[in-house]
């Protein structure tokens, strides 16, 4: 019942409080208050020690939370469990989230129990409120100290996984598959680099001690801090999920001296594959904060590209331009892996919003495009209302365009990846021998016209 315990999360009780209060504060920020995970933690760690909190109690802090936002299901019935009401402690926000935690240490991180206890008990001990639950929160830790064992009749993906994707998955991929899915989404996630110049990739792979997966990105296990490694600093890699790096693929060489726009384009990693390949690029976003990433990124990796803060749904290019990628706004569900906190934050009535707006993306996006041209349509989401059905519905309102359908040199022969519809559609189970990839969706759409 244990995942993998990172190298940072030691549990010596001296150590690490500060790092479990910083936790603690972060569960009850998305929680409760309904904040992303990555700006909850970014918020609070510049806060916490003046912004000084030691890199191993950071990473610890880090794992603690999201393994909790995880493995909240599975949490929560295990406190269930131990209660006498078999009921949470809900009276008090911070004593719940102490407990939690003490949880997630004990089940999931393999924490040494004596550190797990100690250390809920002397947070508990330090707050107005939860100190009250001081003697709930030890009598459930010490129960589950003992009776860790009758916790693994837990069916994970029935607790973790909402009831509304996990009727979703299964009506789109069948209950098998759903099951690998969810599966998939409690684990974390390796680290995958895409190098800057694709001939070095194996050189690199050496440097990192990386697995070259067949798609060219590299893969590190348990890889600490990124801007600590090899190379970051230097701009010979950035960090990008394999899956993510298949649309830009399926441009092909011919992008290299011809004018690409990249919509929606920050974080911006696709916008750095383009723009290493040779293309000139133009990165449109309507995001001034997450430009700014995209600029200080290629800045690092010695990288240009035309950047634009403006809505994609209005803007428009001086001219058409023979390749245009939309990376689409969506529920994000396919990268559950990194960012668990989908699971706690999301709803359907999220995959119904998003699914108009990329209607509406799609329309303005094939305006862009010259007679001849290709458009290319991701998405990070598992939900065919933002990918297949979008498509779909785009052809028939555009009787300008078809698809041009992916093959296997597209995706280095990895047809699994390929639809019957010739899109892409990978899955995080996919690749479970690789340590698994995000679930992303592609299409391949070319405009009619002579080029």
């Amino acid at each position: 019942m244990s995942t993998r315990r990172p190298k940072s999360s030691g549990g010596e009780t001296g150590r690490s409080l500060a790092a479990r209060r910083l936790a603690q504060t972060v569960l009850d920020d998305v929680l409760d208050k309904k904040q992303p995970l990555d700006r909850a933690l970014d918020d609070r760690l510049a806060k916490a020690a003046g912004g000084d909190m030691a890199g191993r109690d950071r990473a610890f802090a880090r794992t603690i939370a999201t393994t909790t936002i995880r493995r909240l299901g599975q949490v929560d019935d295990a406190i269930r469990r131990f209660t006498k009401k078999g009921k949470l402690p809900s009276r008090s926000r911070a004593a719940l989230d102490i407990l939690r935690a003490g949880v997630t240490e004990l089940i999931f991180l393999n924490v040494p129990p004596h550190a797990a206890l100690d250390s809920a008990n002397r947070l508990t001990s330090r707050h107005t409120v939860a100190r009250h639950f001081r003697p709930l929160i030890n009598a459930v830790l010490r129960q589950i100290t003992e009776n860790k064992s009758s916790l693994a009749d837990q069916d994970a993906y029935e607790l973790n996984i909402p009831a509304w994707l996990r009727k979703r998955w299964e009506d789109s991929y069948g209950v098998e598959a759903a099951r690998a899915i969810g599966d998939a989404c409690l684990v974390p996630p390796p680290l995958d680099l895409t190098v800057k110049s694709a001939d070095k990739a194996d050189a690199w792979a050496g440097k990192l001690e990386a697995t070259l997966l067949p798609t060219g990105s590299l893969r590190l296990q348990d890889a600490g801090q990124v801007d600590r490694l090899t190379g970051f600093a230097e701009g010979e890699w950035w960090a990008q999920d394999a899956a993510a790096t298949l649309p830009v693929r399926l441009f092909g060489p011919e992008v290299r001296d011809q004018t690409v726009i990249d919509l929606c384009a920050a974080p911006g990693g696709k916008t750095a594959q383009l723009a290493a390949a040779g293309a000139e690029v133009i990165a449109v976003d309507r995001s001034a904060g997450r430009l700014k990433r995209v600029h200080e990124n290629l800045e690092r990796l010695s990288l240009a590209a035309a950047i634009i803060e403006a809505d994609a749904a209005s803007w428009q290019p001086p001219e058409p331009a023979p390749f245009v990628l939309l990376d689409a706004p969506c529920s994000a569900t396919g990268t559950l892996r990194r960012h668990p906190d989908i699971l706690r934050l999301k709803s359907e009535a999220d995959v119904a919003s998003a699914a108009k707006l990329q209607s509406d993306l799609l329309d303005a996006a094939s305006r862009m495009v010259a007679p001849g041209g290709l458009l290319v349509f991701c998405s990070c989401s598992l939900e065919p209302e933002e990918g297949e059905h979008q498509i779909e519905a785009f052809l028939e309102r555009h009787g300008d365009f078809s698809r041009s359908p992916v093959t296997g040199a597209d995706v280095f022969q990895q047809t699994e990846f390929i639809t019957t519809a010739g899109d892409i559609r990978t899955l995080p189970c996919h690749w479970e021998s690789h340590g698994g990839l995000d679930g992303f969706y592609a299409a391949r759409l070319r405009r009619s016209g002579a080029a």
